[in-house]
């Protein structure tokens, strides 16, 4: 008699942080390994192309549906699945919602869920909150690449938008270059900035020095590794964050992982492009059609509708996953400025997840839950 009973774990937001979550230096070091295996072919995402971000559902600007929620900004729900070998070999999906009149009622923007599954049956294995999982996971991405591309000495970091993005990516940089002693804070409310400075001081005893700056071209200034985690209104191109060149110092990291933008001059002829995933870019411009930069504000966007005018080539356009293996070097000199676009993708949130569902079970952490005994409809 075969057994057919299904038993999965629950793991709270409780759960997931005594479960390791907050580890970001294990979640730089998954987020590393996950790239090798993008690169070797050893995943699955979603899209007929295989490298699709998601399933995006959106809502209208009127309806006659008094029911239906209308657009609004970030007003969606989203499905993300995957499956990532290797190590990991685990599928699973991400899903969540987002809206962010979320904020009034104390609610973060995003609300997120990650359910594991058996790669063979599609069983549930563990059911699991992502909100921290996904901000550790999002910021250790630029901290995978600021580990290759920045120099070994950083000292400066600055930061725009001192949201929850901006916290996780420093201590991905931080985790990577120890050595950050100085970190400028750009931020559009005095509260998000009196958060991140207590944040600094609490977790990075190493900083020495905080300096809030008003513009961000104080952000950017002397600093060695750069992270723009501010949001704007999607095809307004004014309202993403502007960097200028002569304010970047030769030889910084330009961290992309929300909205900027810089002079077509720079990115054409001067700045050396640096993507976390070169297939995502291209889904993305299947997706939504040139001008993609228009609603994708990822810098790397920006790019593939330049590369649709015959601006650039795809050569132009280098892959974190070709340096991570050797293909091509991290740096050039020791002068190049790096732009490196951070999209997110769901295998990340599956390698994570993985780990710290495994770490769980070592722990005896979560709620054993069960879908059935014996199912119904076998």
């Amino acid at each position: 008699m075969k057994d057919s009973k299904v038993d999965f774990i629950y793991l709270s937001e409780k759960d997931m942080i005594e479960a390791g979550v907050k580890d970001m230096g294990g979640c730089v070091d998954a987020m590393e390994e996950m790239f090798k295996l993008l690169k070797v072919g050893d995943f699955r995402m979603g899209g007929s192309n295989g490298f699709s971000h998601g399933c995006m559902v959106t809502f209208p600007e009127e309806s006659p549906f008094p029911n239906m929620p209308l657009d609004g900004p970030d007003r969606r729900f989203m499905a993300m699945p995957a499956y990532l070998g290797g190590q990991f070999d685990m599928a699973g999906a991400k899903w969540y919602g987002s809206n962010s009149d979320n904020r009034e009622k104390g609610l973060p923007r995003s609300i997120l869920m990650l359910t594991l599954n058996d790669k063979d049956t599609g069983a549930p294995v563990a059911h699991m909150s992502a909100n921290v999982l996904s901000a550790y996971r999002t910021g250790a991405i630029p901290g995978v690449g600021v580990k290759y591309l920045a120099h070994e000495n950083a000292k400066v970091c600055g930061i725009v938008g001192p949201g929850v993005m901006g916290k996780t990516a420093l201590a991905s940089f931080i985790a990577v270059r120890p050595g950050i002693e100085t970190v400028k804070i750009k931020g559009r409310s005095q509260g998000s900035i009196d958060s991140f400075v207590k944040y600094v001081k609490e977790e990075f005893p190493t900083v020495k020095n905080i300096e809030i700056v008003d513009d961000i071209e104080s952000a950017v200034k002397d600093a060695d590794v750069v992270c723009l985690a501010t949001s704007a209104t999607l095809g307004n191109l004014d309202e993403y964050p502007y960097v200028k060149e002569e304010w970047i110092k030769p030889g910084a990291v330009i961290c992309c992982p929300a909205s900027a933008r810089f002079d077509e001059d720079f990115i054409v002829n001067k700045a050396r492009t640096v993507v976390d995933c070169l297939h995502l870019y291209e889904a993305w411009a299947e997706e939504y059609p040139y001008p993609t930069f228009h609603t994708i504000p990822i810098p790397a966007c920006y790019n593939m509708d330049l590369l649709h005018e015959g601006k650039i080539t795809k050569d132009d356009i280098h892959d974190l996953g070709d340096i991570l293996m050797g293909t091509i070097p991290a740096r050039r000199n020791d002068e190049e400025i790096i732009i490196y676009s951070v999209g997110g993708m769901p295998v990340e949130d599956i390698a994570w997840g993985t780990i710290v569902y495994r770490n769980a079970l070592k722990k005896g952490i979560g709620t054993k839950l069960n879908l059935w005994e014996k199912p119904e409809l076998a």
